[in-house]
């Protein structure tokens, strides 16, 4: 069978239907005594991982017949992609069939966090209905949103935003002339808005985009919600507005070290933390694991990827 370099875990399900088509090698399999020579290296042909796993470029430099490295997400940021240019290398990602799941993250995470639904339940919860009626909380009708990164999630999200009544504005590298506002200023987009969603890709053009200044241009009432990543927001920053009342509130799915967060979000109210679900659902995930097996057959039958990633 074809050998692979497998980073990072997968579900049994998944996992069992890899092995079942390829031979999957752990990095600690390279590591052993036994397989130093350079046979074992020369055998792998194709990386497997997963989105948020990092593939270093000095493990890619070893494998001299490395043909592809297909992940398992939409993220292709942790993978050394000047290297797989320069080398001839497939990367191959899962696009599109987790648009939905993260758009619904993003609207539901927004809701929860207006309508403080995590309060409400532990209100209930612990018996405080019957001495008090809940404060009340804001509705999501009427906002004005702005979208950064209006690529094929960002479009998702926003259109179903659009059914709740707000107003829509985005911010990218270009205008793609649609229905909703360009905004080519970062800055100006935050001032304009209530809610600002950040949806853009990660990577080092984008790490620190959401910085001190947009944040504070988003206001004391102001929401940020992050479904990117978590290098896109200046945390040290994003915790400095929230503790002294220059942001209204976050709702976060990504972090700078999943799985560490920086313990000080623990402690406030206004902020929406969830352990970077937005593609976590059964029928995503399984849509996800079958096109990333996808790539794998379709590249080694025809030496065609499916879905591969545009190196420049």
């Amino acid at each position: 069978m074809i050998e692979l370099l497998q980073i990072g875990s997968f579900p049994p399900e998944v996992q069992a239907r890899l092995d079942a088509e390829f031979t999957c090698l752990q990095v600690e399999d390279l590591e052993r005594e036994s397989a130093r020579d350079a046979a074992c290296v020369a055998r792998v042909r194709g990386i497997v991982t997963r989105s948020n796993q990092h593939v270093p470029a000095e493990l890619v430099e070893r494998l001299p017949n490395l043909e592809i490295i297909a992940t398992n997400g939409v993220g292709y940021d942790l993978i050394p992609l000047a290297l797989a240019a320069r080398r001839g290398i497939v990367v191959a990602n899962t696009p599109d069939v987790l648009n939905a799941a993260v758009a619904e993250l993003c609207v539901g995470s927004l809701l929860a966090l207006l309508r403080r639904l995590p309060q409400a339940d532990r209100f209930v919860r612990e018996g405080r209905w019957r001495e008090a009626q809940f404060p009340l909380s804001t509705s999501l009708a009427g906002k004005q949103v702005g979208i950064v990164g209006l690529g094929r999630i960002g479009k998702e999200i926003a259109r179903r935003l659009e059914p709740f009544g707000v107003r829509l504005a985005y911010h990218g590298r270009s205008d793609q002339k649609l229905d909703w506002r360009f905004e080519p200023r970062l800055v100006a987009l935050a001032q304009d808005v209530d809610v600002l969603v950040v949806v853009a890709p990660g990577g080092s053009g984008t790490a620190g985009l959401i910085d001190a200044r947009v944040l504070d241009a988003l206001g004391p009432q102001g929401i940020l919600v992050n479904v990117a990543r978590g290098s896109l927001v200046d945390q040290a920053a994003l915790v400095e507005a929230l503790q002294g009342g220059r942001l209204g509130g976050a709702a976060l799915d990504v972090f700078d070290e999943e799985p560490q967060v920086d313990p000080r979000l623990f402690e406030l109210d206004n902020v929406l933390l969830t352990p970077h679900i937005g593609s976590a659902t059964v029928e995503t995930r399984a849509a996800m694991a079958q096109l990333m097996l996808d790539n794998l057959r379709s590249w080694f039958g025809s030496g065609r990827a499916l879905t591969p990633v545009a190196l420049g």
